[in-house]
Parts: C-alpha cells; structure tokens; sequence
C-alpha cells in the first residue's frame, strides 16, 4: 500500500469509462479485504453506489479497516446487457491491476456471480488467481459460480472459494 493513500478513491482510465480499482479506508490499511466482482457501476472515488455500500456493511463487520473492489470487466455499466454491448469490456491492464489489488489485501474474495462467465472471464481468473493466497466467496450460484453479494443477507461469513465448479 501507498504510504499517503487517500481514505477513499478510485482509479478510472482518462475516458471515465474504465474502473479498475476502487478503495475505502477507516481503520488499519493493512487489514484490507478484496472483493473481485463482475464490473464496475456508478460507485466513484467519493461515492458509493449499492454494492460497494453492501461490500463496505460486510468489510466492517468482519472487522477489516480498508476495502478495495476490483472486477472481472473493468467497464463501467449498471446492467450486465449493457456490459455485453461494450467493444473491450476487460479493459487494458485490468489483469495487471488486479494482481497488484491481490498482493495488497489480506483476504481475497470472489463475488461476480453467473454473468463472470462470459467471455471465458470466470475461468481466467480462477486460474490466475490459483496458488496465490486462499480465495473465498459468499456462497456458490446452482451453477457453481461465486455469488454477486448486492442481494444476499448482511450477516454472511466468507466461506473458502472451490476452483472446481464450472
């Protein structure tokens, strides 16, 4: 971590288009959770928009002192149909970032749900992320996916993530 971080921010590409890490700090920065959802939203360096305020609700309650969010498709778009419509959804360098988001955190946790699947999305990055630290999710789609955490109970504990589903 950054010695002079800013308790809040995000890191966007020039256009505004792109998301490609977003944090929040309150307490001990090295006691930081990362959640790896499926693409960025409306959520910006001072403001939060549902799921990263239900990622915050889940961090602190778990007691960490910093969140940082990054995603399987670094573009920004409310709906998954929206997603599917941009011409680079990945964004350039958002591996690169999300390596670095993984070094940093002391718990990583995955949580793009069934749409992480398209374009091969859930499968690289499982396998990117494999051997690195221990993964874990909220619990698993009927389709073995990691659940999106926007509308599953406050009161969830992380449970180890198995790389073995689809």
């Amino acid at each position: 971590m950054a010695p002079n971080e800013p308790a809040s921010g995000a890191e966007f590409d020039s256009t505004n288009k792109y998301r490609y890490r977003l944090w929040r700090i309150w307490g001990n920065p090295e006691s930081r959770v990362l959640f790896i959802l499926l693409n960025p939203s409306t959520a910006t360096a001072m403001k939060d928009d549902p799921t990263i305020r239900r990622c915050l609700g889940y961090a602190r309650g778990w007691g960490y002192g910093a969140l940082e969010v990054c995603n399987l498709f670094a573009y920004r778009a409310t709906y998954p149909k929206h997603l599917r419509q941009a011409q680079e959804p990945i964004g350039a360098g958002n591996d690169a970032v999300i390596q670095l988001a993984v070094q940093r955190a002391t718990t990583v946790l995955v949580a793009w749900g069934a749409n992480g699947a398209w374009q091969g999305q859930h499968q690289r990055m499982v396998q990117m992320l494999s051997g690195l630290k221990p993964i874990y999710c909220l619990g698993l789609t009927k389709a073995g996916y990691p659940k999106h955490p926007l509308r599953l109970r406050s009161d969830l504990k992380p449970v180890l993530f198995s790389p073995s589903g689809p």
